[in-house]
């Protein structure tokens, strides 16, 4: 068995959305997951739900991605709770609605480290880890939003768009090891932040956009993260998977 199937996978944003459903879908492969989030409860929860759910070994902790330390201290309780390390999802996302007036030099920064430096910061420290395990993958969670551009969120889009960049320049790097780097571009995903936006909206609003005419569930998004980083995507790199329905190509 390729030894891709069975390494272990840290997800940062995993105790909700995406992230979540991204470490379900790994962890019903039968992959360990280590659950990164900034919120302990909630990551050690979910850890531990996963655990009882789909009988793999899991790792609750408590992240701040922005923070070099953290992330150190993080890879070393990962490396004692996983039998190996062979996998990232980098799910952790900030939004702010500001606008261009809005943005000032912390906010910019804010999104930034978190949807997009943080991806580079966590692949140095897994680096020996993943050159360790032939088929080890990346998958960096971008959005529709880095082709679509959205203009109440400047920073989240720009930050989505730099994910794909990085995605090739990393690939460009680590495809000499043997290293898979590839982005999955959610549409829009009923996830609990998107539920609350659609709460406050017409019937239909985002719908109407989308051909499939529905919003799609995290695990939708979850299963196409976890193909990238199965030995099924083994020539698969520097690639972005749209999964939005047919939002992008929609002429509604």
């Amino acid at each position: 068995m390729n030894s891709a199937v069975t390494t272990g996978v840290v997800i940062t944003g995993g105790a909700s959305g995406i992230g979540k459903a991204s470490a379900q879908m790994l962890a019903e492969a039968g992959r360990p997951v280590a659950i990164w989030d900034l919120d302990a409860a909630k990551s050690e929860q979910t850890a531990a739900e996963i655990a009882e759910q789909y009988g793999v070994t899991t790792v609750g902790l408590a992240v701040d991605v922005r923070d070099t330390a953290a992330i150190a201290e993080a890879v070393a309780e990962t490396r004692k709770a996983l039998p190996s390390i062979g996998g990232l999802v980098h799910a952790a996302g900030v939004v702010l609605q500001t606008g261009l007036e809005g943005v000032t030099e912390d906010n910019w920064a804010q999104v930034m480290d978190v949807n997009l430096r943080a991806q580079v910061l966590i692949t140095q420290q897994l680096l020996e880890d993943f050159k360790a395990n032939a088929g080890s993958a990346i998958v960096g969670i971008a959005s529709i939003n880095a082709t679509l551009g959205n203009g109440l969120i400047p920073a989240y889009s720009a930050s989505k768009g730099g994910l794909l960049s990085l995605t090739r320049s990393m690939s460009d790097e680590l495809a000499t090891h043997g290293i898979r780097v590839n982005a999955v571009s959610p549409g829009q995903i009923l996830t609990p932040m998107v539920e609350q936006v659609v709460a406050q909206l017409p019937e239909g609003t985002f719908e109407r956009r989308i051909q499939m005419g529905r919003l799609g569930d995290p695990l939708e998004v979850g299963r196409a993260v976890r193909f990238l980083l199965s030995s099924e995507a083994s020539y698969i790199t520097a690639t972005e998977l749209v999964v939005d329905g047919g939002n992008i190509p929609s002429q509604r």
